[in-house]
């Protein structure tokens, strides 16, 4: 299949006339509880185009949520795809293996962060992949208790939606939770009183409390950090935070986890988002970008902790599918043959003044805020720091309408997220940053 034209091509209104055809037949058949951004149905994909059933061709800036950070269908990722599936779809690791498992393996133990022995275990899913490392964290330390933070998001099973913060969608009617899941206040410098310093030196001070007085540092297995907070608003904690947490986790003889599942692989303009300041953590949950698109999870961590559990504690059937864990190194080939580290900085050098400059005294745009090709805005009634959720609803909805697909995130729902693929064309990146100006002008 060739690669579609890298252009915005409205060609019908969207959704257009066979989306909606297939849109009725999605909803007799799917359950009411899947969502949907733009009810459109995808004919093909690839690099920074999503072309729907009718022939439109939309910008891609949400990258399937941080997933085809390498751009939809690589052809390194299609090519490795295409060989794997000629020899074999699946046996289960666990059952016969395939060196392409470890091959993986041994690239996570070379690119994480830390020079320090590492080992790894795939699986198939981020919250599966977080589960995991609670699982691991715990056998090691021969303790129960978990800690998050406010704002957080690590997945949708039992364990993991106890350790996300916000409600609705992702909690409401489907408790009781799992126990021993405490949460701490996450600093927020556009909401906190005083900015990033105050912000960075309370938290630190309730997360301490919270630990050491209220459970008992004796007591917690792991700390669950998101580098920068991703469902919760793409929320950058203060210069210094994430190396205190982590040495407040050495400290205690607790295992720091870095959930890196949307920040990893080059997003944020480092392979890693913690290695921007140089922070190394016990275990790194990796997924999303991983594959390019296939389903695929890892834990990756210091060996010694890694190596806790006895064999037969983790695993599953799908974990480390040899399809996706081809796909896996063509995406992580692409993503150091062709730079997109670099790259990304790159669409955060074009993209955050253009944002930055729709903020100021009485806008609708509180605070622009990311890293890389992480980026976001916060909406607020002008004047105010009072959450705007209907304003980012009506700014998605005009991109929308003009061919360029951005996500709604954060905790008040008034937040918008740009995940670009990091392969996106200059031109491109500069139509798509346009529509979003208009978007938000019209808010004004």
């Amino acid at each position: 299949m060739s690669m579609p034209t890298q252009q915005r091509i409205l060609k019908t209104a969207l959704p257009g006339p066979r989306s909606i055809e297939l849109q009725a037949n999605r909803n007799d058949a799917l359950a009411n509880g899947l969502g949907q951004t733009l009810p459109i149905f995808v004919e093909e994909a690839g690099g920074s185009i999503i072309v729907d059933v009718d022939g439109n061709h939309i910008i891609d800036m949400a990258s399937g949520i941080a997933v085809t950070s390498v751009g939809a269908s690589n052809p390194r990722v299609v090519a490795r795809i295409a060989a794997q599936a000629e020899k074999f779809t699946h046996t289960c690791f666990l059952v016969t293996q395939y060196d392409v498992f470890t091959e993986v393996a041994q690239a996570l133990n070379r690119i994480t962060p830390g020079d320090h022995a590492k080992k790894t275990a795939l699986f198939s899913t981020g919250a599966e992949a977080v589960e995991n490392a609670i699982k691991i964290a715990r056998v090691a330390t021969g303790r129960p208790a978990v800690v998050v933070l406010s704002h957080a998001y690590h997945g949708r099973s039992l364990l993991t939606m106890s350790m996300t913060a916000k409600n609705l969608p992702y909690k409401e009617g489907f408790g009781p939770f799992a126990p021993e899941v405490y949460r701490a206040p996450s600093p927020y410098p556009y909401r906190w009183a005083g900015g990033a310093e105050v912000s960075a030196e309370e938290a630190l001070a309730a997360l301490r409390e919270i630990i050491v007085t209220q459970i008992g540092a004796t007591n917690v297995a792991a700390i669950v950090m998101e580098p920068i907070q991703g469902e919760g608003g793409f929320i950058v904690p203060p210069p210094g935070y994430l190396a205190a947490v982590q040495e407040l986790a050495t400290e205690h003889g607790i295992v720091f986890v870095a959930d890196e599942i949307q920040t990893g692989l080059a997003r944020t303009g480092d392979m890693f988002a913690c290695d921007h300041e140089g922070v190394v953590p016990d275990l790194i949950t990796t997924a999303k970008a991983l594959a390019g698109g296939m389903p695929l999870a890892a834990v990756t961590g210091r060996a010694e902790i890694m190596d806790a559990v006895p064999a037969g504690g983790l695993g599953g059937t799908y974990a480390g599918n040899p399809v996706a864990c081809a796909a896996a190194l063509g995406a992580i080939e692409a993503i150091e043959e062709d730079g997109l580290v670099q790259k990304a900085r790159d669409i955060e050098a074009l993209a955050r003044p253009r944002l930055e400059a729709l903020a100021g005294d009485g806008s609708v745009v509180g605070e622009v805020r990311g890293r890389g090709a992480m980026l976001a805005m916060e909406f607020v009634r002008p004047g105010t720091t009072e959450p705007a959720p209907e304003i980012a609803k009506a700014v998605a909805a005009h991109c929308h309408a003009e061919g360029v697909l951005v996500l709604v995130c954060g905790t008040f729902g008034n937040v918008i997220r740009l995940l670009p693929p990091l392969v996106i064309e200059p031109a491109l990146l500069d139509e798509a940053l346009t529509v979003i100006e208009q978007a938000v002008e019209a808010q004004r």
